[in-house]
């Protein structure tokens, strides 16, 4: 959520008593980016449950009440720390980790996001009891901080909930395009004079919650339209970008992608779905394949091949594998960003559209960082898929007309 939305409100100060009233015994560690915030939450908490303690059922202990320890006469015990603060000894049912992130300096420091990620792998983790829950509440400020991390490493473990200053496309809450998210606070004409002050890349993590790399944007990805149902196509090509590192759980390889693009009589594009994954040659081979009949023989399938005989010995063997599938190759040649401008002005004219997935936010995610996030894999296959509709010609719409019509 946007600065000055009440989100440390609703999550560091009402959210604990409530938690309280439904797990009695249980214990919280709420820990923000220096013990002096994290004490303020807690005071805060506190407060609130001795003022409503009739209605909650519970109080504070008369014996254990300080500002960054205290527990409740029902068993329920709470600890504030800021962040690399000492846990050790403590378990928990909850975590709670409010502004990880002091300031943009913070932010921009390899080396502090790394001392925050290997406090949140070493302390915390360390700390959850069975079935523990953590809530990350937070302003994005760039996309390896806090939030980015966990979701590139275990992002289907997380529900998001992103609520941005001025509502986009699909808003979780059902806003127009445009509307702001607390107008009676902040309305949308005051929103643009702050956007224009701070300036884009400043507007873009801290009021949309999508932190962009230092170097800007590419696609215009707030014009890409979520639709729920396919249209009728023209052509549809399965593109591929091939990688054949397998994970350890120590290295972070690239993806096998396949992204499926399809284009209408009407010139406009839409993504229809991404394969990928992590595996060895062979696992890849298979993955191909299976998507490949999966699709169907009228989706083209688009393999790039690698310079030197190499390269032209792999192309030569999946087309063998593909027999009776319409595969065609190519090389890359440019820079990224340069192959895919043509997609991005597609972008920008509102004419690529995406299907609502599993995959669709980490699709889009990667589009918003490129060309400087930490992966590509994806627009890469993508750039392939428009690059081989592109190369085809269209069918043009006709009308049919009698010769002896007057």
């Amino acid at each position: 959520m946007p600065p000055g939305s009440a989100k440390s409100t609703y999550a560091s100060v009402i959210f604990p008593a409530w938690w309280y009233t439904q797990h009695p015994r249980s214990s919280i560690i709420s820990a923000s980016h220096s013990l002096n915030l994290a004490e303020h939450f807690s005071r805060r908490a506190r407060s609130l449950v001795s003022t409503h303690e009739k209605y909650l059922g519970l109080s504070i202990t008369q014996d254990q009440r300080a500002a960054d320890m205290w527990t409740t006469t029902t068993g329920g015990e709470y600890l504030a720390v800021g962040i690399h603060g000492a846990i050790t000894g403590r378990r928990a049912d909850l975590v709670i980790i409010d502004d990880p992130v002091r300031s943009q300096a913070d932010a921009e420091s390899a080396r502090h996001r790394d001392h925050v990620w290997e406090w949140y792998k070493s302390d915390v983790t360390t700390r959850l009891k069975p079935k523990a829950r953590v809530v990350v509440i937070m302003t994005r400020w760039h996309p390896e901080d806090l939030a980015g991390q966990l979701l590139d490493q275990s992002g289907p473990e997380w529900r998001v909930v992103r609520l941005p200053a001025l509502a986009e496309a699909d808003d979780p809450l059902g806003r127009a395009v445009g509307a702001a998210l607390w107008p009676e606070w902040e309305d949308s004409e005051a929103l643009g004079r702050k956007r224009s002050l701070i300036g884009e890349r400043a507007w873009s993590a801290l009021f949309q919650q999508t932190p962009l790399p230092s170097g800007g944007r590419l696609f215009s990805t707030d014009r890409i339209a979520v639709v729920q149902s396919e249209r009728d196509a023209e052509t549809m090509v399965r593109a591929w970008d091939l990688a054949a590192t397998e994970t350890t759980g120590r290295n972070d390889p690239d993806w096998t992608v396949g992204v499926k693009l399809s284009r209408d009589r009407t010139g406009r594009y839409l993504i229809l779905d991404v394969a990928r994954m992590r595996g060895s040659p062979h696992q890849i081979e298979e993955l191909i394949l299976a998507t490949a009949r999966k699709d169907g023989a009228k989706v083209i399938v688009a393999i790039p091949e690698d310079p030197g005989q190499a390269g032209k010995s792999q192309m030569s063997y999946l087309t063998r594998q593909l027999a009776g599938f319409h595969v065609v190759s190519s090389r890359e040649t440019g820079s990224k960003a340069t192959r895919a401008m043509p997609l991005a002005s597609q972008v920008e004219g509102g004419n690529v559209s995406v299907i609502g997935g599993d995959w669709t936010r980490t699709l889009i995610d990667e589009m918003r960082n490129f060309p400087w996030g930490k992966k590509d894999d994806q627009v890469d296959a993508l750039v392939r898929a428009f690059t081989t509709l592109t190369a085809r010609p269209r069918l043009l719409n006709s009308t049919a007309v009698s010769l002896l019509s007057r």
